[in-house]
């Protein structure tokens, strides 16, 4: 019975986490990404962003916010985005799908629909490339009023 109450707990906090798959530009849901690598003899890929952090202040309950997060490329060899997923399925990026060349500019836009999500709050967005950084995160935050 103790097993039986425990799996079904497992089951239910598996189930009810808020992770969903990222949506590349083109919508469609991107789970088992292979991460792509620039050749040794290439050099390798840098992401700056202009901001990594987006306080979209206080907003009302249901109020959807969409910010898009802009980077260059400094690095001396293309930067491919294998993967862009954000801690929360209330959160959604899509992302520049072409190799970003050195000098050039890719960018991530992310949508928080805060329905449900009262409080204050933070979503991370991680970003998987074969940048100098192959995992790197950007964020949403702030607060969200009850109506």
């Amino acid at each position: 019975m103790k097993k039986l109450i425990l799996t079904c707990l497992a089951a239910t906090v598996f189930f009810a986490s808020c992770n969903q798959g990222a949506k590349n530009s083109e919508g469609n849901t991107t789970e088992n990404t292979t991460s792509a690598t620039a050749d040794s003899n290439d050099g390798i890929g840098k992401m700056d962003f202009k901001e990594t952090v987006y306080d979209f202040g206080n907003i009302k309950e249901g109020e959807v916010v969409k910010h898009v997060f802009k980077f260059e490329n400094t690095g001396t060899s293309p930067v491919i985005l294998s993967q862009v997923s954000a801690s929360c399925g209330c959160t959604t990026p899509t992302y520049t799908t072409a190799p970003i060349l050195p000098g050039k500019e890719g960018e991530i836009t992310v949508e928080f629909n805060s329905a449900g999500q009262v409080g204050q709050q933070q979503k991370i967005i991680t970003i998987a490339s074969n940048a100098e950084s192959n995992i790197t995160t950007v964020q949403l935050k702030g607060t969200v009023e009850a109506i």
